[in-house]
């Protein structure tokens, strides 16, 4: 299994203010807006990015980043082996990922996921 990238998601009460402060003081491009998730990116470096969540729209709560994998099945298993809280189950999400969040041992939630 190979991490493809690793994007911080930080909880806002304002998708819009937050949207306006992250565009206009680093200069950070939207290139994802669902209304509860938006995307932001460097647009030199488009895999460097952040998101910023209002709430999530199927799981319990707000991870603290998301890691994309190549095999989402294969960190799934791993995580049940190591004995790991399963926040939210293994699920194809609607808008085309299959992913799942974890507890890491020092309390923060994981989205580990595949698209």
């Amino acid at each position: 299994m190979a991490v493809s990238r690793i994007v911080p998601d930080l909880e806002s009460t304002s998708i819009e203010a937050a949207k306006a402060f992250y565009t206009g003081v680093l200069g950070l491009e939207v290139v994802m807006d669902q209304g509860w998730i938006v995307t932001l990116a460097d647009p030199e470096r488009p895999h460097v990015q952040v998101s910023l969540m209002t709430h999530d729209a199927t799981a319990p709560v707000v991870p603290a980043a998301s890691i994309q994998v190549d095999d989402v099945d294969a960190a799934y298993e791993a995580a049940r082996a190591a004995g790991a809280e399963i926040v939210h189950e293994l699920t194809d999400e609607p808008w085309g990922v299959r992913r799942f969040f974890v507890r890491d041992p020092d309390g923060h939630v994981i989205n580990v996921l595949a698209h």
